[in-house]
C-alpha cells in the first residue's frame, strides 16, 4: 500500500530524500522542510511525480 518517491527541493530543484507514504489515506502531495546540502539551509522540499 505504501508508495515510494523523491522529495526536491523547490529553492534549487536538488532531489535529496526519498520518502514513502500511504496513498489510500494521504492522497495529496507532500510539502516539509528539510536540509538542502546545496542551498546549505532548511527548505521546503515537495512531492516529485
Amino acid at each position: 500500500m505504501r508508495d515510494t518517491f523523491m522529495l526536491k527541493c523547490t529553492v534549487c530543484g536538488e532531489e535529496n530524500y526519498l520518502a514513502s507514504k500511504n496513498r489510500r489515506t494521504h492522497p495529496e502531495k507532500m510539502e516539509i522542510k528539510k536540509y538542502c546540502a546545496r542551498c546549505n539551509q532548511s527548505t521546503v522540499h515537495k512531492e516529485k511525480k
